[in-house]
């Protein structure tokens, strides 16, 4: 029996412990073992890119996968500038108008701040 708490995000019980951190192979979802509960809330807030950067309203970032637009045949290029984000609350938490497209929703993890 592991003694391991269940993943905050989607109570997967198959977490583990690397170093000071839980992690959950199920939805990739990272929080600290030593840090209290509110801690833990404090930390689902903070948005950050693929590379682990903090992101922040306002800021620009760069697309760093091809990603399709569901319902049409365009494609959102690797290198494409993102001005002006806005991080919301969700599965897709960037919230951005791209320049020849409009208005999107992104994954924070295929961006990496500028």
């Amino acid at each position: 029996m592991s003694t391991l708490p269940n993943c905050p995000a989607c109570n997967s019980e198959f977490t583990y412990q690397d170093g000071n951190l839980y992690m959950c192979p199920e939805c990739a979802h990272e929080w600290s073992a030593i840090a209290g509960a509110d801690d833990e809330a404090d930390e689902s807030l903070i948005k950050a890119d693929a590379n682990g950067n903090p992101l922040q309203d306002g800021d620009t970032v760069t697309v760093i996968k091809d990603l399709k637009i569901k319902g049409s045949s365009s494609v959102v290029k690797v290198g494409t500038k993102v001005k002006n984000i806005r991080l919301v609350d969700g599965d897709h938490d960037i919230d951005c108008k791209i320049d020849g497209i409009g208005p999107m929703k992104l994954k924070s993890e295929f961006v990496k701040k500028v």
